[in-house]
């Protein structure tokens, strides 16, 4: 979580029990079953695997407007400290590592939700409260056939270059117009959100499903999803 530091103890607590609460109910109104996930808690992030049969589609479509729906219910509460979260999803090989794991996709992942583009649009959205990123090989394999609910024509695409990374995204903010966004996605010198302390992004995933976001009154937690990988030597594809 960015800013999570300004928190009290007491706050953070509540903070992190909110969030757990809001994947639990996501996941169960989509018909995934979060107690076959592989959860690792982090304190502002949480990573987990989810197992190899679960569609890409349903984490995209049901799962994030789900999710979307109970941070919008959950924030409109208004002695709540209000959580705003990044949300990133990648799909390819992965290694397991001893610090977690290998390969192309866990650090796309970590650069996708870190990308300027992102979090300038959701600090330019003030009513919004997630914005979601994914790959341009999950947009291209998965989003454009418009399967349950997914929504092609609300993504903008997003030349992302954070460190030594570079690759194109999708950017989407559920219960917001592309044209919202479209000039801050061109322009992500727009006011942006302090940067946040790097985290490790540990786990087993081939898929990866993030999500991030910020504090303040505004605070933001993390996801990782992915389909597991066979732990004997390392490689797999997800399908």
């Amino acid at each position: 979580m960015e800013q999570y530091s300004r928190l009290d103890a007491r706050a953070q607590s509540a903070v992190q029990a909110d969030l757990v609460r809001i994947l639990d109910e996501a996941a169960a109104l989509t018909g995934l079953d979060r107690a076959t996930w592989e959860r690792q808690p982090q304190g502002d992030l949480e990573f987990a695997v989810l197992p190899e049969d679960t569609p890409e589609a349903a984490v995209l479509g049901p799962f994030v407007r789900h999710l979307a729906e109970g941070l919008n219910t959950r924030n409109a509460v208004e002695s709540s400290t209000r959580i705003r979260l990044r949300f990133a999803a990648d799909k390819e090989l992965a290694r397991r590592a001893p610090l977690g794991h290998a390969g192309h996709a866990p650090v796309a992942v970590a650069r996708f939700v870190n990308a300027p583009q992102l979090k300038a649009v959701l600090a330019s959205l003030a009513s919004a409260d997630l914005a979601v990123i994914v790959s341009d090989r999950l947009y291209h394999d998965i989003v454009r056939s418009g399967s349950d609910g997914l929504a092609p024509e609300q993504y903008v695409r997003a030349h992302i270059r954070v460190k030594d990374f570079g690759g194109y995204g999708w950017i989407r903010v559920p219960g917001h117009d592309p044209d919202d966004m479209r000039s801050v996605v061109d322009d992500p010198r727009r006011p942006l959100p302090p940067l946040p302390e790097p985290s490790r992004v540990p786990g087993t995933l081939s898929q990866i499903v993030r999500h991030g976001a910020a504090v303040g009154r505004d605070v933001t937690g993390g996801l990782t999803v992915g389909s597991p990988v066979a732990p004997s030597n390392g490689c797999r594809p997800i399908r």
